[in-house]
């Protein structure tokens, strides 16, 4: 079956570029010109992915993706902006979206991105085995569930946080560089943006850590990546 794609841009150029691409690609193909309309495809359509500008009438692509997370929505999100500043790629990302990219921008980037996320998000039961569990210290980690628990808190974490976490806690110990988290979490198998990666990670440490400048937990190693480390540490997994 092919998977559903709702493209949101307000430039009747930039949407209809986007939409022959992904069905070249194929990909079913949805195209709406405004933020509003975006909940009106939700249940007729149901995307596995959206892919939406930042800068849209009626309702902007942040307040979407804020909405979106707010009534516990995990379809993935790519963002496109027109504007180069970092505080607005970082607003998409504080706001739920997984990913972004800036016009003017390659068709076939954009499809290797969505081909990334969506192999991302068909992949993640089968990483662990069933009933998986990682304990490091006061952190909880439900694998199956998808949850995590901070001193008997659920720790609400967007979709994008949960898999960054999980894939530490698979390697927890060892040092991974920006890029292979990149390659891991993104499924990225070319150079991506590493502001990304150092967003999702403060975002974690706001959630999980007591003091997110001195983190037990998530651990900088300067000029290489980062490392989950933390103990005592149990793994457990129903066979």
């Amino acid at each position: 079956m092919k998977k559903k794609i709702l493209v949101v841009d307000d430039e009747p150029s930039i949407s209809m570029l986007i939409e022959f691409n992904l069905k070249l690609a194929g990909y079913d193909v949805r195209c709406v010109h405004d933020g509003e309309a975006v909940f009106d495809m939700l249940k007729p359509f149901r995307p596995d992915l959206i892919v939406l500008d930042l800068m849209l009438p009626k309702m902007d692509g942040i307040e979407v993706c804020r909405e979106l997370r707010k009534q516990e929505n995990a379809v993935p999100i790519i963002m496109l902006t027109a504007l180069q500043d970092i505080s607005d790629k970082i607003a998409g990302l504080d706001n739920g979206a997984d990913d972004y990219m800036v016009k003017p921008f390659s068709p076939q980037e954009l499809i290797s991105r969505i081909q990334a996320i969506l192999r991302r998000v068909q992949s993640l039961p089968a990483a662990d085995g069933e009933g998986t569990v990682y304990e490091i210290g006061r952190l909880t980690v439900l694998a199956d569930q998808r949850e995590v628990i901070i001193n008997e808190n659920q720790v609400e974490l967007t979709p994008k946080e949960f898999e960054l976490l999980l894939f530490l806690c698979r390697h927890r110990g060892k040092v991974l560089s920006r890029q292979q988290l990149l390659h891991g979490v993104w499924d990225y198998h070319f150079l991506g943006d590493t502001r990304i990666v150092d967003v999702h990670i403060s975002h974690l440490r706001e959630k999980i850590e007591q003091n997110a400048r001195t983190p037990e937990f998530i651990m900088t190693v300067r000029n290489v990546g980062y490392k989950l480390t933390g103990s005592p540490v149990k793994e457990s997994a129903t066979q």
